[in-house]
């Protein structure tokens, strides 16, 4: 199972790093930051989506027509001459599906962690939406999943590649408070607030190196 940390490390990954970062005028290293985080986020929310019949439907419903996983077979062209304005649309509406009200302080969060305004978070997180989901849709498909336990599995096994307490961390402290909005408790966990788990961030910031 090709996990979150795999794809950011594959040539695609890189492919990805790089066409973002050209497209929103930023370094690669910084793009590279925010997507070590908001790429978990998205699905960590997705995760916690599917936890009812309707959201698992409905996300596997858009998984199996328009994020099938065909944006990812051509990169290199989405990239070049600059991404159609369709995807970034596309992408805001999954950024607003998924975060709901709670996506300004997503974007303030990870503005404040990799020291990018909060305006070019967004862009970058609006590209990267479509390309998650394309993921997500060619995994779904390779594993024949059907059902919300199968999602929530796969989704599970996609936030993994990090040793197993620290992938109970994650999938425990996405609603830490048992107040059903994961957002305020991955939004600490991302700024290091909580130290004992060192936080998504801490869990993925050796992949490129720091």
């Amino acid at each position: 199972m090709a996990g979150l940390l795999d794809l950011l490390n594959s040539p695609m990954g890189k492919q990805l790093i790089s066409g973002v970062a050209g497209q929103t005028n930023q370094p690669e290293s910084k793009t590279a930051d925010v997507l070590s985080m908001a790429m978990p986020l998205l699905l960590g929310a997705m995760k916690k989506n599917v936890s009812t019949p309707d959201g698992a439907q409905g996300l596997m419903s858009a998984l199996s027509s328009k994020h099938d996983g065909s944006i990812l077979d051509n990169l290199g062209g989405l990239f070049q001459g600059g991404v159609d304005d369709s995807v970034v649309q596309d992408g805001a509406g999954i950024l607003g599906h998924v975060f709901g009200d709670k996506q300004p302080v997503v974007e303030n969060t990870l503005s404040q962690k990799s020291g990018l305004d909060a305006g070019s978070v967004s862009q970058i997180m609006k590209i990267a939406a479509p390309i998650v989901m394309g993921f997500l849709g060619k995994q779904t498909s390779q594993s024949n999943v059907s059902d919300s336990s199968g999602m929530n599995a796969l989704l599970g096994s996609m936030l993994g590649g990090q040793p197993q307490e620290n992938q109970s961390l994650i999938t425990t402290l996405l609603d830490a408070d048992g107040d059903g909005s994961i957002l305020d408790d991955v939004a600490g966990m991302v700024m290091g607030s909580n130290k004992k788990s060192g936080g998504l961030g801490g869990l993925l910031g050796g992949l490129f190196g720091k």
